[in-house]
């Protein structure tokens, strides 16, 4: 899905509005979750509330190597020229 399709949904007598399931699976929003509604000019935005910001930002930075992984071996190897300066004096 590009973000230029547009979606159509009607208004129910209700005032209910359906999500499409196509943004809804886009933006991982499930039964309960909470939404906010911005009126600028002639247009109403839906912005999807993230519940737990951290929950959210979980992974985004995840590469193929651990960091944590990568930070115990540079001080490994700065252990061991460490050691080895040790030695030579």
């Amino acid at each position: 899905m590009k973000s230029s399709d547009i979606m159509k949904a009607k208004v129910s007598a209700k005032g209910w509005v359906v999500i499409p399931a196509a943004l809804r699976k886009r933006f991982c929003l499930k039964p309960g979750d909470t939404v906010e509604f911005q009126a600028k000019e002639d247009r109403i935005t839906l912005i999807p509330e993230i519940a737990d910001p951290v929950e959210a930002l979980y992974g985004k930075l995840a590469g193929k190597t651990s960091l944590t992984e990568a930070l115990l071996k540079d001080r490994a190897e700065e252990l061991k020229h460490e050691e080895a300066d040790l030695h030579i004096r």
